[in-house]
């Protein structure tokens, strides 16, 4: 460690390099992109050649915010970005939407007791994270704030941008090109998982934590399903076991409930009752 520190002293850090090329004489050479340090060049950065350094650096940039932040568990929530606040569920698209805007207070209540848990531990355990988007997401961001704590927020860039939800904690607020790292973080340190009414991205979320945990290629978790008639309405649980594509006991991954409440319960006592 000494041996460290010493090299560290001895020569400049990249930042204090690309720094310095503020200073240099504006010439011909010094303006062409050939010039540029690599690892300041944008254009060089993005190049399809860069893709497994970029993948890599948005492993990383997130990993490493929160293992200094010493977060080490959290609880994960899934669910539309069309499901509107219940003050304007009028607004709502569709009556169905309208309807389903109880799980947005649903999701805020369910955040606001993880998040009560969490300040125990400092904020390091059981800490919410969301896509950071509206909905569902805005909801478990909201029920973080209501509790006077932080919550992790994972935007993805998308053709239509949205700014993530006001509720998300800033430093814990991240932005990612490749839907596959993102994914993986929403997982790392997932102690629970709890999947709300939506659309295709929720569906995919849900089917890929399922996928991991019946494959063994993750540790089983409290995996929460909220609103059983919208689940069993949209998916025929039954009738994928009964064709054996999948087996009894996979329908036992997963619970369905319906309030904060009762799925805040179901968590804290998954391993009791399993």
């Amino acid at each position: 460690m000494v041996e460290i520190r010493w090299k560290q002293e001895r020569f400049p850090d990249a930042g204090e390099d690309v720094a310095t090329q503020k200073n240099v004489p504006d010439t011909p050479q010094t303006r062409a992109s050939a010039y540029r340090l690599a690892f300041a060049d944008s254009e060089f950065l993005c190049r399809d050649e860069l893709r497994a350094v970029r993948l890599q650096l948005e492993l990383l940039k997130p990993e490493m915010a929160l293992a200094e932040r010493g977060i080490t568990s959290t609880v994960v929530l899934f669910g539309g970005a069309r499901i509107p606040d219940p003050e304007f569920k009028d607004k709502a698209r569709t009556k169905t939407l309208a309807d389903l805007s109880k799980y947005y207070d649903a999701a805020r209540e369910f955040a606001r007791l993880c998040t009560e848990k969490s300040l125990k531990s400092y904020g390091r355990d059981t800490v919410v994270c969301t896509g950071g988007g509206p909905g569902v997401m805005e909801a478990g961001n909201r029920g973080a704030v209501d509790a006077g704590g932080v919550s992790i927020a994972l935007n993805i860039v998308l053709p239509h941008e949205q700014a993530p939800n006001r509720y998300a904690t800033p430093e814990l607020c991240f932005n990612f090109h490749y839907f596959a790292i993102r994914k993986m973080h929403f997982l790392l340190r997932a102690k629970a998982v709890a999947v709300f009414p939506g659309g295709f991205g929720t569906l995919d979320e849900l089917f890929e934590t399922l996928t991991l945990v019946q494959t063994g290629r993750m540790e089983p978790l409290p995996i929460l399903l909220f609103g059983k008639a919208f689940w069993h309405k949209i998916i025929d649980w039954e009738a994928l076991a009964d064709a054996g594509t999948i087996s009894a006991d996979d329908i036992k991954l997963f619970r369905f409930v319906e309030t904060g409440a009762e799925a805040f319960e179901v968590m804290e006592n998954w391993h009791k009752a399993g």
